[in-house]
């Protein structure tokens, strides 16, 4: 039981980063439909609860050390080459947003230039890139529970404090600009972008675990922890939406009329799931290409980080703008192959002649 809270920690760990933890994505792809972004929560937790388990399943019934492998095995060999790619570019991607988050947040709260939190998390992840995946996976699963903790108090408080009704509140609410058409695609677009963001960190992370059955389960309960985080946190917000539409991180809002000591504590939180989606990205992308914890891996390491920490610079909500959306149609692909993945693996079996999968699978 142990082993599946760990795995489904550390999924959450992976998925959540910057734009979760502030409220903005929850804000846009969720809240922003009012009432109906409910119902994109219901649909998105249901969804990450079966990819969630498809990936970490996958991972550990191939004990795969990249998602390469698992890759072409549920794509095949020509649409595996886009949907790697896809995976590659996204990788390096967040990393690099990942880099830039962190310097915003340590600006935007405590006033300290924007390099200083960028080169201190670029050095947290050159730390973290030369351990082993299983301690990689608790460090990032360790972080998880403060997030859930201070999600919960802030949703509770939202809901105790609110002022107007739901009906009077859902007007404002779907005043709030959102670059998604319907409710149901914004959904879609939700779990496709975090999926592609948590692909290939999920896979290595299954590959870890011996006992298929251990990471396909921890992989559903990350995922619906994913789904009832989002839930909580659109609740929060829908409920003091009044208050916070028209600021750019609304979480540490709500908790800044709490108290300013809490917002501050709160960037803590959010300075560590930027953490822990970054290094899971750019573990995941030298694992890509390299046998880990090994002489080249090091090297390749600090090069990929120096040039992530340059890309950095083109700026946090610049690279938000043009990656997440992108990465959230791109993923599509992914998306697709893992919801046929049994029927392919299936029919692989019959026509190989290969025996039914063991018990533990």
């Amino acid at each position: 039981m142990w082993n599946i809270i760990k795995i489904a920690s550390a999924f959450i760990g992976i998925i959540v980063g910057a734009g979760f933890a502030s409220g903005q994505e929850v804000l846009q792809y969720f809240t922003s439909f009012g009432y109906l972004g409910t119902a994109a929560a219901v649909v998105a937790t249901a969804l990450f609860a079966y990819l969630g388990m498809m990936l970490t399943w996958l991972g550990s019934r191939t004990q795969t050390r990249s998602h390469k492998t698992v890759v072409y095995q549920i794509s095949g060999r020509y649409l595996g080459v886009i949907v790697d790619g896809v995976i590659i570019f996204t990788l390096f991607g967040v990393g690099v947003v990942m880099i830039a988050g962190a310097g915003s947040t340590l600006h935007q709260q405590f006033g300290l230039p924007s390099m200083v939190g960028s080169v201190l998390m670029t050095l947290m992840m050159g730390a973290t890139l030369m351990l082993n995946v299983r301690r990689v996976v608790a460090l990032i699963g360790s972080i998880t529970p403060f997030l859930v903790l201070a999600l919960i108090l802030i949703c509770i408080f939202s809901l105790l404090t609110m002022d107007r009704s739901f009906a009077e509140l859902a007007p404002i609410a779907e005043s709030v600009e959102s670059t998604l058409p319907h409710w149901l695609v914004s959904a879609v677009n939700y779990v496709s972008f975090n999926i592609a963001v948590g692909a290939a960190m999920s896979l290595v992370m299954g590959g870890a675990e011996p006992n298929a059955r251990i990471a396909r389960w921890g992989g559903l309960l990350g995922g619906l922890g994913v789904g009832v985080m989002i839930m909580i946190s659109h609740l929060a917000m829908f409920s003091q939406i009044d208050q916070v539409a028209g600021y750019a991180l609304p979480l540490l809002k709500i908790i800044d009329g709490i108290s300013p000591w809490l917002a501050k504590a709160m960037a803590f939180v959010l300075f560590g799931m930027i953490f822990s989606t970054g290094a899971s990205m750019f573990y995941a992308f030298v694992a890509r290409f390299v046998e880990m914890r090994t002489p080249a891996a090091n090297r390749f390491s600090i090069i990929t980080l120096v040039v992530g920490f340059v890309a950095s610079f083109a700026g946090f909500t610049q690279l938000v703008a043009f990656f997440y959306p992108l990465i959230g149609y791109l993923g599509l692909f992914l998306v697709g192959a893992l919801i046929y993945a049994p029927l392919r693996l299936k029919r692989a079996r019959v026509a190989s002649n290969l025996q039914p999968l063991t018990g533990n699978e």
